[in-house]
């Protein structure tokens, strides 16, 4: 029996490729988290915002796409509660919630969940696929982000909006092109191997 069928299967992601183990689960959930803490170090002010653009959203929904739902979701709360409780691993190395921005990090907890429920249901196979699933991703952090950077700064929903969420929508969609190129590649690169 061939095993390079196995990276196509229904509800693998590539995290599942690797030899199954507790230890590995939390290798990759801690991994995951740091990943994001690192990525979020990347960081630019935008003028007018006080959400800056930055890498922890897109290292989030690769981390949901790769992990899956359940390991994608204990890596953003673990990275949520460790930023909270003080470590400076968000964007601009800013750690707590008592900032505008921190709806954006509840999204991303959201978002990690459902990219990797998508990528079970092979979200992540192709470039089209991948480009709908990191579009869903974002619009979930959007959804969660958007919302708290008005209630916490008192902006209109409007210009929550035009402050944290139009500024973002180019780099959102160069983002989602490098997953279209990554996560498929990832794919064709493990089934070879299989």
């Amino acid at each position: 029996m061939s095993t390079a069928a196995a990276p196509v299967r229904p509800g693998v992601v590539l995290a599942d490729l690797l030899p199954a183990s507790r230890t590995r689960d939390i290798a990759l959930v801690l991994g995951g988290a740091v990943l994001t803490g690192i990525a979020a170090q990347i960081s630019l002010p935008v003028p007018g915002s006080p959400v800056p653009v930055s890498g922890q959203t897109f290292a989030a929904l690769l981390v949901g796409t790769a992990l899956g739902a359940r390991r994608g979701f204990l890596s953003l709360a673990l990275y949520a509660v460790v930023g909270m409780a003080g470590v400076p691993w968000f964007a601009e190395a800013k750690a707590g919630y008592a900032m505008p921005s921190f709806g954006y990090v509840l999204g991303m907890l959201l978002a990690a969940t459902v990219v990797g429920a998508l990528a079970r249901r092979g979200g992540d196979r192709g470039v089209l696929r991948t480009a709908g699933t990191m579009a869903v991703g974002s619009l979930v952090v959007y959804a969660v982000g958007v919302p708290y950077l008005a209630l916490a700064t008192g902006m209109t929903l409007g210009q929550a909006v035009a402050a944290g969420l139009v500024p973002f929508l180019v780099g959102d969609a160069l983002k989602a092109a490098l997953a279209m190129g990554a996560l498929p590649t990832a794919w064709k690169l493990a089934g070879r191997k299989g």
